[in-house]
């Protein structure tokens, strides 16, 4: 497709993503508006699945309007955070491993469960994300997203076999997750395991 038909095509569900994502039409439009512009700078030669990155682009941009939403309401706390979250990485680090400790619970995650399930889990039991956020972030009702949950911590009782590689494309995954827990940078965590929703399709 040339850049003009990706626009066309892409465009209404780039905008669907942000509006739910931002509640409000007018930096939704930002948001996609600044998706394409980045676009249209970049090699997208080797691009495979255009929707994927399109939709993780997107969702960056609009994470990126809601922290700076966040920013502006609580700037006197930030900074206090940051040092907690240091402090609490830099002491947790003399305790044990957290790296292979990390690595072994996603990958235990990844071959256990569907990217919805993983997603929802993740951000539900790990990271306390009320199903009320849940239902905007993947599009799902708040009665589905508990159903999933309870799925998900079913398969992930059953018993283990041989362990199976990661794949490639889950490696960014484990980045972004390994961030949100040792540093509390769950705004690439999320963007990441909702894009991976469309990673297949």
């Amino acid at each position: 497709m040339t850049q003009t038909q990706v626009i066309a095509v892409y465009q209404p569900t780039l905008q669907a993503i942000a509006v739910r994502m931002l509640g409000s039409m007018t930096d939704a439009e930002d948001a996609v508006h600044d998706t394409f512009l980045k676009w249209l700078t970049i090699d997208t030669t080797k691009i495979e699945n255009i929707k994927a990155y399109l939709v993780r682009m997107v969702t960056n941009a609009c994470l990126n309007i809601i922290n700076a939403r966040n920013r502006r309401k609580n700037a006197p706390l930030e900074e206090f955070q940051e040092v907690l979250e240091d402090k609490n990485v830099e002491n947790t680090l003399t305790l044990f491993d957290v790296e292979n400790q990390l690595n072994e619970a996603w990958t235990f995650m990844h071959r256990k469960l569907e990217p919805i399930e993983r997603g929802i889990f993740v951000l539900r039991e790990l990271f306390n994300v009320d199903y009320e956020d849940l239902q905007v972030i993947f599009d799902r009702k708040a009665d589905n997203c508990r159903k999933i949950v309870s799925r998900a911590k079913e398969k992930l009782k059953t018993p283990e076999f041989p362990r199976l590689p990661i794949s490639l494309p889950q490696l960014h995954l484990l980045e972004s997750f390994r961030n949100a827990c040792q540093k509390g940078h769950l705004a690439p965590l999320i963007s990441d395991l909702y894009a991976d929703l469309f990673e297949e399709n």
